[in-house]
């Protein structure tokens, strides 16, 4: 269960469409160097966690672990998705004051 699941119960409600919808509609409205700061702070994330992986199972295996992981838990990675849209979106919203 992700962390975020309580949210998706009824999601309609609470965000007036889907997390990744939200994400966009806040992005768009965000100053483009807020935006562009946090997601070269979530491909950077990203990149060290790929890097990482790389070490331990090379390039190669690491993509079809991949490819296996996401067939394998599909319904599970769309979940996650939306809590991974919904952590985004808090992180530009907290930064919006500053």
């Amino acid at each position: 269960m992700g962390k975020y699941d309580a949210l998706f119960e009824d999601e309609d409600n609470i965000f007036t469409g889907t997390p990744k919808s939200k994400f966009w509609d806040i992005a768009n409205q965000a100053s483009d160097d807020l935006v562009k700061d946090q997601f070269d702070s979530f491909i950077e994330k990203y990149t060290v966690m790929e890097n990482m992986l790389c070490e331990l199972h090379g390039e190669e295996k690491l993509e079809e672990m991949i490819k296996q992981y996401a067939f394998e838990n599909s319904m599970q990675l769309e979940e996650d998705k939306k809590s991974t849209y919904v952590s985004l979106t808090g992180e530009i919203v907290c930064r919006l004051d500053s």
